[in-house]
């Protein structure tokens, strides 16, 4: 009974042990924000129940339900991330991020000026939160699917 016990674990181990490729397969059909849902939904049913992308040097943490993890490498040059938030200043640059009018490493330099060191994207509670220096909620907002 014990050995099917074991089995069964290692199942469901395996199922929710996604790789970095069958991320970036899913991360290559985002071509804009409107994509981002899709995206959303291709990540849960590899079993990401939550990532982590830190502004410092763009890199990635994903998790599963289980505690499994696995991190992208770093994508850029270390940023400064300032030391003080100004929420004002982020929110703005996330709205202009949204509608198209900043890219990727464009806004990663925005929100390190603005202090934010990463967010959280929480694939079972479809939101996604920014953090501060000092681990500190700058930012909520839901994530429509």
């Amino acid at each position: 009974m014990s050995d099917l016990c074991e089995v069964s674990e290692d199942a469901q181990l395996k199922a929710t042990m996604f790789t970095l490729t069958q991320i970036q397969q899913a991360h290559s059909q985002v071509k804009s924000g409107a994509d981002f849902p899709a995206y959303i939904q291709a990540l849960r049913s590899l079993g990401v129940s939550y990532y982590e992308t830190f502004v410092g040097d763009g890199h990635t943490d994903y998790w599963s339900t289980n505690g499994y993890q696995t991190s992208s490498p770093a994508k850029y040059e270390p940023l400064p991330i300032a030391e003080a938030s100004n929420p004002d200043q982020f929110q703005a640059d996330l709205k202009a991020h949204q509608q198209g009018k900043t890219d990727y490493p464009t806004f990663c330099a925005d929100c390190a000026q603005s202090g934010i060191e990463k967010w959280v994207v929480n694939l079972d509670q479809f939101t996604c939160t920014y953090y501060n220096t000092a681990g500190s909620a700058v930012w909520l907002e839901s994530i429509s699917t």
